[in-house]
């Protein structure tokens, strides 16, 4: 586990953002599972900004979770992608695989897991991101894999359909043994309101298995943390 902590959220997707260019630089292709959330966003606008000369043609861009609404829903992680990064660069739209939020969701976790199998390799008889993007939650989730539900984490499927604990809303998640299979798994983490959840997950204290987050551990043993220093805040 290697963790990097930035003053700021805009460093931390500075420093992210140079992290994940050199790793589309260093590879052939690229697949990558991106991530909804506030962080991400402020990613995904630094990259428009200041990566212009990245080779997108290179890059596969997936979901590791996502609404169960149509994509041009404000809640959509695929809108807010579109918006702050996708309409401003230049990458094939065959190299975008969206989740089909607005179609029923069991069918969809199993199409979707249909199309990882097809379009990423197989290792470990796993389909295998090159890199995973992860947030977590206030609650200690991660991708849409929730504590009340951490059972959908052991599934044997690629994807779930999970459900918000508070709204209901239902959305389609990746399972653990996709992002524990990735080359990389990078976590994505800023605010005082996930201080305490960051120090009981790195620090493995008593009851840190209950939080989703906590079950992150690729078996390639490639795990950042890219954290701002109020999420740091309680960790030495």
């Amino acid at each position: 586990m290697q963790i990097s902590i930035s003053p700021t959220k805009l460093e931390v997707a500075q420093i992210f953002s140079e992290y994940l260019e050199e790793q589309i630089k260093s590879n052939k292709t690229t697949h990558i599972a991106l991530s909804g959330g506030s962080t991400p966003k402020v990613v995904f606008d630094y990259m428009a900004e200041h990566y212009k000369d990245v080779d997108w043609s290179t890059v596969h861009l997936y979901w590791g979770d996502e609404r169960c609404v149509p994509p041009a829903d404000s809640e959509s992680n695929y809108k807010m992608t579109v918006e702050h990064l996708l309409s401003k660069i230049n990458i094939p739209k065959d190299n975008i695989h969206r989740v089909h939020g607005e179609d029923l969701p069991e069918l969809e976790a199993e199409r979707y897991g249909k199309v990882l199998e097809e379009e990423l390799p197989i290792v470990n008889n796993i389909p295998q991101f090159d890199i995973v993007i992860l947030g977590m939650g206030d609650d200690g989730h991660t991708a849409s894999i929730f504590p009340h539900e951490i059972d959908l984490w052991d599934s044997k499927n690629n994807c779930e359909v999970a459900v918000h604990p508070d709204s209901g809303q239902r959305r389609i998640t990746i399972t653990g043994k996709l992002i524990n299979n990735a080359k990389t798994v990078a976590f994505l983490v800023t605010g005082s309101s996930k201080a305490e959840k960051v120090r009981t997950i790195i620090t493995k204290e008593e009851g840190h298995d209950s939080y989703p987050a906590s079950l992150v551990v690729p078996s390639s043993g490639d795990l950042i943390w890219f954290l701002d220093e109020e999420a740091a805040a309680q960790i030495n």
